[in-house]
């Protein structure tokens, strides 16, 4: 029997479409897109060119590029500006030995703050605040990150120990920045003079840390068999789901001072903190409670019929699963309360929008120039929001969100 060959065809991929076919298949594959496309392309080149022209040749940027320590840390005193630079660089460190310990999005995020900081510290302009000690303070920043990550690398060095570390580093920046009464090293520095992006995003920070366990707890207790323990916890989410933010804010920050003694005032930081992380709490219990509707209850059953417990079985089997199922929703709350943090400023707080506003009213020349501030502020907060849903996509394809049930 003669042997039969058979001559298999490789198949290779398609080769990608062109730019002339890309044009034709999407702007111009109907009679409808082509109308569209004639009559918006030159709308849209006019704008794009007007915002450019106008960015580079018409804005005025002084307000923005004369106050760069105003914007960042408010009316934090001049001469001690070094602890603000202590706690900045001891986040940075952390940052590097995580990326060191586990790469991954770790990886990107610090080499974008290595970047930041390595063409701030090469920029050639002259400006009396980013003197010769700024610069080898941002140059140092880098080298920081590269000591990091080696240090992240050795192996003795467990994850834990990363975690720890992270644990510790919020407190002595915090400590850092407030500083001690009757102390000639680290004297008190009153919250009132802390602003900027400093406040913006300790109240962010701080609220997304404490409001998420929080939350866990809560929508834990709303499902509780306890008649107790879930009436309390319903009625507080629902309690704080059905007021805004602002409303929560003034009673925090005014009516909950005038209950407390004199002696025993709340700082007005921590009480707007307070305010922001109850607020993140109820609706981050919200996306919990409906990952939890969403893991299959036959799944507990296998769980407790091997022999675990209730607190194995809610640890190791269902709260992975329900996190894993809402993490979208979860992170798009934490993005929110970011961009929240702005409402402080009606309670007397100057966070970055706060000291934007407080510049324009320095100076009846910078009235004119309200565009540019409002402007560089939204930028900088969609930089921000980009990046953690940025973090966030890379989290739920690392986690399978949309490959898995």
């Amino acid at each position: 029997m003669a042997a039969t060959e058979v001559v298999q065809e490789t198949k290779r991929p398609p080769q990608p479409p062109g730019l002339l076919k890309w044009i034709r298949d999407n702007l111009f594959s109907s009679w409808g897109n082509t109308l569209l496309t004639i009559v918006l392309l030159p709308i849209t080149v006019f704008i794009l060119f007007s915002s450019i022209r106008w960015m580079f040749v018409g804005a005025d940027w002084r307000v923005v590029t004369q106050f760069p320590l105003l914007y960042t840390v408010g009316q934090y005193p001049r001469d001690e500006i070094w602890r603000v630079g202590i706690g900045l660089s001891l986040i940075i460190f952390m940052l590097g030995a995580s990326w060191g310990k586990w790469g991954g999005l770790l990886r990107s995020i610090s080499i974008a703050f290595s970047i930041v900081f390595g063409v701030f510290a090469l920029l050639p302009v002259q400006h009396p605040e980013l003197d010769l000690g700024m610069r080898l303070y941002l140059g140092a920043n880098v080298l920081l990150i590269l000591v990091g990550y080696w240090i992240g690398r050795i192996q003795y060095l467990k994850g834990g120990h990363i975690v720890i570390g992270w644990s510790i580093t919020p407190i002595l920046a915090i400590l850092f920045l407030s500083g001690f009464e009757n102390s000639s090293t680290l004297p008190a520095v009153g919250t009132t003079l802390w602003g900027g992006l400093l406040v913006t995003f300790l109240l962010a920070a701080g609220g997304i840390v404490l409001s998420f366990p929080i939350g866990i707890a809560l929508a834990l207790g709303r499902r509780s068999s306890l008649p107790v323990v879930s009436a309390f916890s319903t009625i507080f989410i629902e309690a704080i789901r059905g007021v805004p933010l602002i409303t929560i804010l003034f009673m925090f920050s005014i009516i909950l001072a005038l209950f407390l003694p004199s002696e025993s005032r709340i700082d007005r930081l921590v009480r707007s903190l307070m305010a922001v992380t109850f607020f993140s709490a109820a609706y981050s219990a919200e996306n919990v409670r409906g990952g939890l509707q969403a893991v299959p209850h036959g799944q507990i059953e296998a769980a407790k019929a091997v022999g675990m417990s209730n607190f194995q079985t809610m640890l190791f089997i269902t709260m992975p699963q329900a996190l894993r199922a809402v993490l979208p929703a979860i992170v798009g709350q934490f993005i929110s309360l970011f961009k929240d943090t702005t409402l402080v400023v009606i309670v007397g707080i100057n966070d970055f929008l706060g000291i934007g506003r407080s510049i324009i009213n320095s100076d009846p020349e910078f009235m004119q120039l309200q565009v540019e501030v409002y402007l560089f502020i939204a930028v900088v907060y969609w930089i921000f929001c980009y990046l953690m849903s940025l973090a966030s996509r890379r989290l739920e394809a690392a986690m399978g969100v949309s490959s898995r049930l």
